[in-house]
């Protein structure tokens, strides 16, 4: 009994969280949606990079 109470608080505890969230919420400019693309595209290229010379050195020396 005390442990549903306690799902049952911890659930309602979570979901006004989300609606304090949500009410913060607002659309992204443009130029913070272009920062943030760049910087994705950034990081997506520097793994796939290091990924790829990790590749040819494994081929190379094993």
């Amino acid at each position: 009994m005390e442990e549903e109470q306690s799902i049952q608080s911890k659930f309602g505890s979570f979901i006004l969280q989300c609606k304090r969230v949500w009410h913060l919420l607002r659309k992204p400019t443009r130029k913070e949606f272009l920062l943030v693309t760049k910087i994705s595209a950034i990081g997506i290229f520097a793994v796939g990079f290091v990924g790829f010379v990790i590749s040819i050195l494994i081929k190379f020396f094993i």
